[in-house]
């Protein structure tokens, strides 16, 4: 995939994990490696997360 250019307030799709299904973040900080910010679907909705990049599976909203 090619290399996503983040910005805070983006939202993206972080893909599934563990027993979490793929969902909607927005993104507050982007770093080299992670994005941090907040889930706003599925089960994680309204909790604070760090992804790493390569969770990311793409862009859905620019802020």
């Amino acid at each position: 995939m090619a290399e996503l250019k983040l910005n805070p307030g983006d939202v993206v799709v972080v893909r599934a994990f563990d027993d979490v299904p793929e969902h909607l973040f927005r993104v507050e900080e982007v770093f080299e490696d992670c994005v941090t910010g907040f889930a706003i679907t599925g089960p994680l909705a309204g909790s604070y997360g760090e992804p790493a990049l390569e969770m990311i599976v793409r862009l859905v909203s620019t802020n």
